[in-house]
């Protein structure tokens, strides 16, 4: 009997309904349980085991650890987890893939799912049906179970039978029969296949059916497993690519831990067979080396083996690894533009409503630390260094005499607009676009609100520069003093917020920038009444006077609105910051 180019592709449309049904599965499962395993893997500690128990748990319940991977790599491009926090999720993953091939050895080769397969299918597309979403998504899942079962079946049934055609038996003999270069013949073939179909699980029950039908012996089957746990990098390797170093970081250690751990197998490769044998045996489903039916068990015993020798093996070289993955694949810096460009906004950060808000908050940190925090304080003659030093603040302005002529217009299109612009469109494409939860869109709305200071602030600031400088220049005592209070007003304000956001805790410095907004508005009635006193006396003009009265309001507007700031960005102590370095 010879396999006509039609039993190929049925073969192939069988396989299409095994991958098509798997994929439905972990799209069903990662909706109805995505909010709470991304939350989950976005608070990740650096405790090493417990990113392994996180991969595990997330991979076993979407069936998928390429998804996982996506979602670590996603993730790990929008700073939320470190390398090592990355390294230890896939690691956990790697073990969690294997309940895939348990599923299907146990449920597709010990029980016959063709009679139930069907009805399940019909079960779940009824409750697609209802309006409730998480009955919706528990119905996909249903079909998508029934699907791949029946997928299975297909590709059992069009399988080339050995017995009706021996010709392939004797072809694939030919490069079966040349001892361990079979065995790295057939971890490269594994590798191809998965890195073509794009599916470990697809490429598992291709294996585990060559093998149950006596096509490829237990060596080449193993050896097969272990060329899916290299192809199966690929995916996170091709995403990355248009992520930033960190996705790529990512990446590569994927790829890295999954390639030595093939390495130290190979080397242990038949002694380790020889105890998977002798375990399969003790279960009772005979030797996998002279009964065929026997190796599905063996190949998911090995499967499960070796990625928990695999893990447990490297779990204490996660640091040596992504110290060596950081020296491949350095930090980038990008170079410096004439005009600002966000460096988090990307469309790989809209994946998911976490890496998006991580985006946001990360570009509206960055924005205030160091653009809006530069324009403040050259627009008021000072330099950021000295703003945040231990000097006293006296010191300070007293240092800061010579008007640095800087055009805080200029200084806010080039640095600002731009990013505030984008910042504000990537905002309302995340509230619109991504499945958000009450609170996410409740700090999306934060987030623009500090954005909108931001740029009051700094509107708030030039109108103060132009009365600093031009009394500095005209080395009027009285109008110098009164300036210098107002700037020694904002660097306290800068340096209880620099507190604030370093402090682990910033219960103290919330006390006090609570304090700072009293102040503030009693400032506000002081100042008049010292305005009052100084044009009576005659030390200040009218005109004097009018622009104190309003740069009076200037500042207290700045400093509410700095506050407000500080608030919505270092409030929570969860979120991730970048360290501000000051700059002269």
């Amino acid at each position: 009997m010879t396999y006509a180019f039609t039993d190929i592709l049925q073969l192939v449309g069988a396989l299409g309904l095994f991958l098509f049904g798997m994929k439905a599965m972990s799209d069903a499962l990662t909706k109805l349980a995505g909010d709470r395993m991304r939350a989950i893997l976005a608070g990740l500690t650096s405790n090493r085991f417990l990113g392994v128990l996180t991969g595990f748990l997330i991979t076993s319940v979407i069936q998928s650890s390429s998804a996982t991977t996506l979602m670590v790599v996603s993730f790990a491009n929008a700073s939320l987890l470190t390398l090592t926090e990355s390294l230890s999720v896939i690691m956990g993953a790697n073990i969690g893939t294997t309940i895939t091939a348990w599923m299907i050895t146990l449920l597709g080769f010990k029980v016959s799912m063709s009679s139930i397969a069907l009805p399940l299918v019909g079960l779940g597309v009824g409750l697609t049906f209802f309006k409730n979403k998480n009955w919706e998504y528990w119905g996909t899942f249903i079909v998508g179970f029934g699907l791949l079962f029946i997928g299975l079946e297909f590709l059992k049934e069009h399988m080339p039978d050995i017995e009706k055609t021996p010709e392939v038996l004797a072809f694939l003999e030919r490069y079966t029969r040349h001892g361990f270069g079979s065995v790295l013949l057939f971890l490269f073939v594994g590798t191809v296949l998965t890195v073509l179909i794009q599916s470990s699980s697809a490429t598992m029950a291709l294996t585990l059916l060559m093998a149950a039908k006596g096509w490829i012996p237990f060596e080449a089957a193993a050896a097969m497993v272990l060329g899916e746990n290299i192809g199966t990098t690929i995916t996170a390797n091709i995403a990355a690519m248009v992520g930033n170093f960190r996705a790529k970081q990512t990446a590569l250690a994927h790829f890295l831990f999954n390639f030595l751990g093939v390495v130290w197998m190979l080397m242990a490769f038949y002694p380790f067979l020889r105890g998977v044998a002798w375990m399969t045996e003790r279960l009772g489903s005979g030797s996998p080396y002279v009964d065929s039916t026997a190796v599905p068990v063996a190949i998911a015993l090995f499967h499960t083996f070796f990625n928990v020798a695999n893990t447990f093996l490297m779990i204490g070289f996660i640091s040596p690894m992504a110290k060596l993955v950081t020296k491949m694949i350095p930090e980038r810096i990008p170079p410096e533009r004439p005009i600002e460009e966000p460096k988090f906004l990307n469309e790989e950060a809209l994946t998911y409503p976490e890496t998006a808000l991580s985006a946001l908050e990360r570009e509206t940190q960055y924005l205030f630390e160091h653009a809006a925090f530069e324009i403040v304080a050259h627009a008021l003659s000072m330099h950021r260094s000295d703003i945040l030093s231990e000097a006293k603040p006296k010191k300070v302005v007293h240092k800061s005499r010579e008007d640095l002529g800087v055009d805080v217009r200029e200084l806010y299109l080039t640095k600002v607009k731009r990013i505030y612009s984008e910042i504000i469109a990537f905002a309302v494409h995340a509230q619109s676009d991504l499945s958000l939860s009450e609170a996410q869109h409740q700090r999306i709305s934060e987030l623009k609100t500090a954005n909108r200071k931001i740029v009051e602030v700094i509107r708030h600031s030039n109108e103060l520069s132009r009365n600093v400088n031009h009394y500095l220049r005209e080395s009027h005592p009285v109008m110098i003093s009164q300036y210098d209070k107002f700037r020694k007003k904002l660097i306290k304000v800068f340096r209880v917020i620099q507190g604030y956001r370093q402090d682990s805790n910033g219960e103290t410095y919330r006390l006090k920038l609570a304090k700072l907004s009293g102040e503030a508005i009693e400032n506000s009635k002081m100042g008049n009444l010292e305005i009052d006193q100084l044009i009576r006396k005659n030390k200040i003009t009218p005109e004097m006077a009018s622009s104190l009265v309003n740069d009076h309001d200037h500042l207290n507007d700045m400093i509410q609105n700095l506050i407000e700031i500080a608030t919505i960005l270092y409030g929570r102590k969860e979120n991730t910051t970048l360290p501000l370095n000051p700059l002269p």
